[in-house]
């Protein structure tokens, strides 16, 4: 898959209105990117920092949603 040129990558915060496992905190916990094919990248902003991959944005919402708990926020408008 080729990706077109005028794809950019869409950055977005997970916001955290409750912490279900007492770790990250609450409010603006970790920074991501979703890159034009679907893939996600996501760094906590936690004193021991780390980061992971993901597949799908719907995969970071699975893992992190918490039943709705965190809920993710784009900074960059959704592309055509």
């Amino acid at each position: 898959m080729i990706i077109p040129a005028d794809k950019a990558p869409r950055r977005f915060k997970l916001i955290r209105r409750h912490d279900v496992s007492g770790v990250s905190g609450e409010g603006h916990v970790a920074d991501g990117v979703q890159w034009p094919d679907g893939t996600c990248a996501l760094r906590w902003r936690t004193t021991i920092a780390t980061h992971a991959l993901y597949d799908s944005i719907a995969d970071v919402e699975h893992i992190h949603g918490h039943d709705g708990a965190t809920h993710i926020r784009f900074t960059d408008p959704a592309q055509d």
